[in-house]
């Protein structure tokens, strides 16, 4: 899909003109951003604070790259503002400011807090008999953080219908694979276990992702998508060092061509 490789694309020269770092955990959220903001989400570029809509959360805030670049590619602000990420008197700060442009509807930094946040928003539209639902995105090695669990519980106590986390299992956290800092390759049942309703899926197929994202829920929804570090790049996928690398000017040049089928 276009609007996937523009994407990519869009967080490759981001990364590669600030040199900023964590390009590789962007590359691995791209396909579930686009299926939520093109697919999925009732939301609306041209009313983005309309009261009934539904809200997303990047918990893994620096993603941000991933989140702005898409936004832009669904319409909430223009491209060109994609050019100040992260850079001197630009408007895009390296992790999420909800100040910075239409469609953010949290600020993100220190791990562990969005899925509290989500919930908090999730009670409040159930109070306020608000249709608009909660998508909460989240980081494997993010999910080491006690708040998230807390969150957890507190959402499946509570039934929420309307709240959906899903979990970035691309296997990688900053100073390591997962699976050797803490290892959460039972993830699923660690969901399950504290009375969410969990579905798994390829984080990178798009049919798969409409499929869990459509399921009727009766409480409080997990995804836990399955994803590759750098998805889309040869030299970045499933690499460790572009958690914190940006591309140099070959580096840029050589995702650019192999994301538009030319390598």
């Amino acid at each position: 899909m276009q609007e996937i490789i523009n994407i990519k694309k869009s967080i490759v020269r981001m990364t590669h003109r600030s040199k900023s770092s964590h390009v590789g955990s962007c590359l691995s959220i791209c396909e579930i951003l686009y299926c939520l903001y093109f697919k999925v989400m009732n939301i609306d570029p041209h009313d983005p604070h309309k009261i009934d809509r539904d809200k997303f959360i990047l918990s893994k805030g620096h993603g941000s790259a991933a989140l702005y670049a898409t936004l832009a590619e669904r319409g909430f602000f223009p491209k060109d503002k994609l050019e100040g990420f992260y850079m001197d008197h630009g408007t895009l700060p390296g992790h999420l400011d909800m100040q910075a442009v239409d469609g953010i509807e949290a600020s993100a930094g220190s791990l562990g807090h969005g899925l509290s946040l989500g919930l908090g928003m999730a009670i409040a539209n159930k109070c306020d008999s608000n249709p608009g639902r909660i998508f909460v995105l989240l980081g494997d090695g993010e999910c080491n953080e006690g708040s998230v669990w807390e969150a957890v519980m507190l959402a499946a106590t509570l039934r929420l219908q309307n709240l959906t986390a899903i979990v970035d299992m691309n296997g990688l956290q900053g100073f390591g694979r997962t699976c050797e800092v803490i290892d959460q390759t039972n993830m699923t049942e660690r969901w399950a276990a504290f009375g969410w309703e969990v579905h798994e899926a390829d984080g990178h197929d798009m049919g798969q992702l409409e499929k869990v994202f459509g399921f009727h829920q009766k409480g409080p929804k997990a995804i836990i998508a399955k994803t590759v570090k750098g998805k889309g790049v040869c030299f970045m996928e499933d690499r460790l060092e572009w958690h914190y690398k940006s591309p140099n000017d070959e580096q840029c040049e050589s995702a650019l061509r192999e994301l538009d089928g030319k390598s």
